[in-house]
């Protein structure tokens, strides 16, 4: 006795040809393939010139990658029926754009499961080709034309944002140097707490004309909608931002703030190093060994590296980096204070603190100190917008890392950026292509 639960076995429905608007009539196992043969469900014989009837004259056959099933890739052999009209003489053949566009090697199927394979399952371009049977060129052209079509094209993915953030990154290593692009991400889901953040756009280059040009291109009506643009240090994102959103709060995130502090302390770990041996940090040097323990929290050293601290401070000769390793504590501890108005009133008073007077001697800590002052209201803007940081943009910078590794780099840029939004602009087509 069957279960209730199962129907009797059907090939059309099982490969989902059903939805293409064909119908399985026979197969057949090749050693590197499987072959499904079909027939067009809907017999299309009436003339569209005339109306007459039309009568049936030849068949001619088209042959589609299909998404696979198991380890072969599976093709579509469809045997189309031509007709010839009783009236006015003309020839056409069955409509098979249902199972594939007009000219195309893939069928809709193998698309949706070739674009799920990309951005699911970060498959290269390459696994995708060898699953559907095909070269990589036919391949990557037909995914990243439906991608473009169903993610990159869709107007509506610039809708509801409020939150940016805008970063660079290298996406290419040659001889003659690296080579930039400013990413331009939708932070407004971490903002609202509502999902994570998303790719929206990504231009060649990094400079103030770059993003501002980018921006001047958006519809007036998106830019007034802006209200946040989180960034780094780079103030030419800044002057930008302030001539093209100027209603809309900057704001510097917590990771480039530190790594500012961290920079200054490592600066001055060196500098000292040189004046009191007269060379670089060595394998045997206090100030050498304690270059990984003087970059962590105080709330996570262990008791080994605060004995480290301990013994490194207890040198005079060692006071200078003492006193910039606490600027760089206290600006830590005010940012990770559970109340963010407390924190805020913390990090103000040490960027006072540091603007007021400090000796001539803490070179590091006066640079610091002139940065922090003149962006002193992006850096505490962070305090007053929760969820506001450009941390998910790093985050998204390391998806992009890895993508670039799968396919063992690009030369392409259109490539790159259509593969980058497709992977990190949060499109999520159905698991299965066909649900």
């Amino acid at each position: 006795m069957s279960h209730p639960t199962f129907t009797t076995p059907c090939l059309t429905t099982f490969c989902g040809l059903d939805e293409l608007g064909l119908e399985a009539v026979g197969q057949r196992l090749d050693p590197d393939r499987a072959v499904i043969e079909c027939r067009v469900v809907e017999p299309d014989r009436w003339c569209r010139e005339c109306g007459c009837e039309g009568a049936p004259r030849d068949t001619v056959i088209r042959r589609l990658a299909h998404e696979p099933f198991g380890h072969r890739p599976t093709t579509l052999l469809i045997r189309v029926r031509r007709y010839k009209c009783c009236g006015c003489g003309r020839v056409w053949r069955q409509d098979t754009t249902a199972a594939a566009p007009v000219r195309a090697k893939i069928s809709r199927g193998g698309l949706a499961w070739g674009l799920a394979g990309l951005v699911l399952d970060h498959l290269s371009v390459t696994r995708v080709a060898a699953g559907l049977g095909v070269s990589w060129s036919a391949a990557n052209d037909a995914i990243l034309a439906e991608g473009r079509r169903r993610l990159i094209d869709d107007p509506a993915r610039f809708e509801g944002v409020t939150t940016i953030g805008v970063d660079e990154h290298v996406w290419r290593h040659t001889r003659h140097g690296d080579t930039y692009v400013t990413v331009i991400i939708d932070l407004t889901p971490v903002r609202d707490k509502t999902g994570p953040a998303r790719l929206l756009d990504m231009v060649a280059g990094r400079s103030k004309a770059v993003f501002k040009t980018w921006l001047a291109a958006r519809p007036k009506p998106w830019r007034e909608g802006i209200e946040v643009v989180a960034m780094d240090g780079f103030t030419g994102f800044k002057t930008a931002a302030a001539e093209e959103l100027p209603d809309a709060a900057p704001v510097m995130d917590p990771f480039h703030v530190i790594r500012l502090a961290g920079d200054a302390l490592e600066n001055c770990r060196r500098r000292v190093q040189h004046d009191v041996f007269g060379r670089r940090g060595m394998k045997g040097d206090p100030l050498y060994q304690a270059r990984r323990t003087l970059l962590t929290g105080a709330g996570l050293l262990t008791d080994k590296q605060q004995a480290r601290l301990d013994a490194l401070f207890a040198e005079d000769r060692h006071v200078e980096v003492e006193a910039t390793w606490g600027i760089y504590q206290d600006m830590i501890t005010a940012y990770r204070d559970k109340d963010r108005g407390l924190g805020r009133f913390f990090l103000a008073h040490t960027i006072d603190k540091i603007s007021a007077s400090v000796p001539e001697q803490l070179v590091e800590i006066r640079k610091l100190a002139r940065t922090l002052t003149q962006r002193a209201s992006d850096v505490l803007g962070y305090f007053d917008r929760p969820g506001t940081s450009n941390g998910p943009t790093e985050a998204i910078n390391g998806r992009l890392e890895h993508l670039r590794g799968t396919a063992l780099g690009f030369r392409n840029l259109s490539h790159y950026i259509a593969r980058s939004l497709l992977e990190a602009g949060g499109f999520r087509p159905a698991l299965h292509p066909r649900s």
